[in-house]
């Protein structure tokens, strides 16, 4: 049995574009690609977790993709305004510390529309927040937990600063 691959979830810019009506018309589409792989983790680690309940959030995923949705990432207070760069990614590897024994070397990746939420670029699947989640994203979702699958995924610190440098060059 493969190892479980943890999708960290943004919702506004992701499922639906941001600002216009959160239908998440772009949930559909994450979900084909969850299909395919069976060993795919929705973790949510949008602000909705703060808004609503777990169950509320769960039930706007198809009926078969529920299970697959292991929980939300905790709410970290930042207590200075510089700690809100990488913020997400920080609260999603406290996820995966009290979830995962071998924590460092999880697989997963993040769907959101905000870059400076997530320090790991090369785990990182930017949306255009104006469009949502769309078929090239797809596509680059799949690649990525197919690399998961195959063993090859990148395992480059959050704070490298090579890894840093390549994302915005």
């Amino acid at each position: 049995m493969t190892r479980n691959a943890y999708i960290f979830m943004d919702f506004d810019g992701v499922t639906h574009p941001w600002g216009e009506v959160e239908d998440f018309r772009c949930l559909p589409l994450i979900e084909t690609v969850v299909r395919e792989f069976e060993e795919a983790r929705v973790v949510i680690a949008s602000d909705w977790r703060m808004l609503f309940s777990m169950q509320k959030l769960v039930a706007r995923f198809s009926e078969d993709i529920r299970p697959r949705i292991v929980g939300a990432t905790p709410h970290v207070l930042p207590k200075h305004g510089a700690e809100l760069h990488g913020l997400r990614e920080r609260e999603a590897m406290l996820w995966l510390a009290q979830h995962e024994a071998d924590h460092r070397n999880a697989a997963w990746c993040a769907l959101d529309d905000a870059p400076g939420n997530w320090m790991t670029r090369s785990r990182l699947l930017l949306t255009d927040f104006k469009r949502g989640f769309t078929e090239e994203d797809a596509g680059a979702l799949r690649r990525l937990l197919q690399d998961f699958r195959d063993g090859r995924e990148n395992r480059a610190e959050p704070d490298s600063p090579s890894l840093w440098a390549r994302s915005i060059a």
